[in-house]
């Protein structure tokens, strides 16, 4: 059996429950869940959070793998890495969890990661951080979503080869992933050709955008690259924009399509000539239409999973984290560390809802570069987005 992209495995997960009546109180899988449900970098979490509970209650009214329930146990880390530092040890040592989900912000992963190979304990994550996935030195840790060099070559890619702006402002926010994005960033872009005019990291509390905004505008840039999660901080900057009477484009982290983002603009054009990483799964084509499966995945979410203010592709992802998981489970039937791990990096082209992952031994990036895309960052319908200016 299998978990099948088109039921969220309810039919196979029912069918073994079925067969094996014995294991039906068997002890519970336990995924822990390492979210940054509040706090200034809490959209995405909230998002994934969506997701990870449908996925949980679909398998479990359906039986269950091989009988045993799916329990997610979750800590909010506020965004802070002592908390999620905390939290791992708590899960690892107390809890005593099969699989961890998350963190969320690779701030947090970046301090979690070592405590999580020690223990030798099954992790999947969505952190971009390059240096947060290292087969040898971390066999265990995994990524769900795409690295940062991913999102900054189709950032970089946009700026260069749509946008044609030659001079551009990076900006960040100030956790450990804000810096090490812009750095990688600048170098990047200054790699190209191009030149970066001004570069920052910003408190993401700071309230007055202006003096940022200003600097940028003087040293003559063409385009804003963003590289932050916090969807106030970039609401301010798009409000400055407004209020500066300049049209300089925005591009970069998918944070600025977030919905959130609707609510703290002081009006829709604000949102205009926005670009945000995007995903040929989560994308409408020509005709408005997205891929199959997400099509039959958004209209079982209808109803149950408000896609109005979030991200599709944080719920999709959401899902594929807790199927991963249930999936190594049901296929090793045992949720010892070292099972878990062996089945993940036996996956080739896993079809997920948000990709098709393919892991081995050496190489635990999973996601497909083919499918990282730009999209209209004001374009959202049920948590999807129309593909940006300039592709086909």
């Amino acid at each position: 059996m299998t978990i099948t992209r088109r039921d969220l495995a309810l039919s196979s997960f029912a069918a073994t429950a079925l067969a094996t009546p014995a294991l039906a109180q068997a002890e519970p899988i336990r995924i822990g869940w390492l979210a940054a449900m509040t706090g200034p970098s809490s959209a995405p979490a909230v998002g994934f959070n969506r997701g990870v509970l449908f996925a949980a209650e679909a398998i479990n009214a359906a039986g269950g793998v091989r009988g045993r329930r799916v329990e997610i146990l979750t800590r909010d880390t506020q965004g802070d890495p002592t908390k999620a530092v905390n939290a791992t040890q708590e899960m690892i040592s107390q809890l005593r969890v099969h699989a961890i989900w998350g963190p969320t912000n690779s701030g947090e992963s970046l301090a979690t990661t070592a405590i999580m190979a020690r223990a030798g304990m099954p992790n999947i994550h969505p952190c971009v951080v390059d240096s947060l996935i290292d087969a040898r030195r971390y066999p265990n840790a995994f990524r769900i979503a795409p690295s940062n060099t991913q999102w900054d070559d189709a950032v970089r890619g946009y700026c260069l080869n749509r946008v044609n702006a030659r001079k551009v402002a990076v900006i960040g926010d100030t956790t450990g992933y804000g810096v090490s994005a812009t750095n990688a960033s600048v170098a990047a872009f200054q790699r190209d050709g191009a030149e970066v005019v001004y570069k920052a990291n910003i408190d993401a509390t700071q309230p007055d955008m202006t003096p940022d905004m200003l600097r940028a505008r003087a040293a003559g840039a063409q385009a804003i690259v963003i590289w932050s999660v916090s969807t106030g901080m970039i609401a301010r900057m798009l409000n400055t924009r407004a209020a500066q009477n300049w049209d300089v484009p925005f591009v970069g982290h998918p944070s600025l399509s977030s919905g959130e983002i609707a609510g703290l603009i002081e009006r829709p054009a604000n949102w205009e000539k926005v670009y945000a990483i995007g995903y040929r799964s989560c994308s409408y084509d020509a005709a408005g239409n997205l891929p199959p499966r997400t099509a039959d995945l958004v209209s079982r979410l209808r109803g149950k999973v408000d896609l109005r203010d979030t991200l599709l592709w944080w719920v999709a992802c959401g899902i594929d984290a807790v199927n991963l998981v249930a999936k190594a489970v049901e296929a090793s039937n045992s949720t010892a560390k070292e099972a878990i791990i062996a089945h993940w990096n036996s996956l080739n082209a896993y079809p997920g809802y948000f990709g098709e992952y393919t892991y081995s031994a050496t190489n635990h990036d999973g996601y497909p570069v083919a499918d990282v895309v730009m999209s209209a960052a004001n374009s959202a319908r049920d948590g999807a987005f129309t593909l940006a200016p300039g592709y086909g």
